[in-house]
């Protein structure tokens, strides 16, 4: 299930863009347990101006790439999941912000819906979405980030080729010391100083406490 913002879909940039891909449920809006109503989705604090600036200032494009295994499991319709992102892309046209795109996967293998009921390979931690949308709307993921709450987003990420954030308690519990804002980047060693493991390749790019914090540093690093 697809839905990409009309004036970009069909129309080739001069080259691709990067993209900020964003988990929804805990990421992007608050965590709620299988949100099926527009005012369940509420949004993260103090992401409004950083995303902005990754659009309007770094031409990134702004996706979000969710699993939303209750279609599957019959806890909501296609109607309410349209009514819910319409919602959301009304709350953060109030904070000046468009979505490229929102691409979700519908899909579980303990579903209860015959059609929906299967693995496939567009649910986190595959990369499908990402794959797709990088198709759609026509994205370098090398330079791209995906930023999620839980490691399958990392995961999903990595499959893809991007950059990737982890946010939230998950994320900070499992940093060194439970510092709320740690990188994975090596800094350059010193001359004559003996060398550093690289981090493995399964770890994020960057650990943040909170999506905004994410957003920021992705913003300092020139998105």
């Amino acid at each position: 299930m697809t839905s990409v913002r009309p004036s970009r879909a069909g129309r080739e940039s001069p080259a691709p863009r990067p993209a900020v891909f964003l988990d929804r449920d805990g990421t992007l809006t608050e965590a709620r347990h299988y949100p099926t109503r527009p005012s369940d989705l509420v949004l993260q604090p103090g992401i409004g101006p950083w995303l902005r600036t990754l659009r309007e200032t770094h031409g990134a494009a702004l996706v979000v790439v969710t699993n939303q295994s209750g279609l599957a499991r019959a806890l909501f319709t296609d109607r309410d999941l349209e009514a819910m992102h319409r919602h959301l892309r009304d709350e953060l046209a109030c904070v000046g912000v468009e979505l490229d795109g929102i691409y979700t996967c519908p899909h579980h293998v303990d579903g209860v819906v015959p059609e929906l009921t299967r693995r496939c390979p567009c649910r986190k931690p595959e990369p499908g979405m990402l794959l797709r949308a990088a198709t759609d709307l026509r994205l370098d993921l090398a330079r791209s980030w995906m930023i999620g709450d839980f490691a399958t987003d990392v995961e999903a990420g990595h499959r893809a080729g991007c950059r990737t954030a982890w946010v939230g308690p998950r994320a900070t519990a499992a940093t060194t010391g439970g510092t709320a804002a740690a990188t994975c980047d090596a800094a350059p060693a010193a001359p004559g100083t003996p060398p550093v493991p690289a981090p493995d390749p399964a770890a994020p790019t960057l650990r943040a406490a909170t999506t905004a914090e994410a957003l920021r540093e992705i913003c300092r690093r020139g998105g």
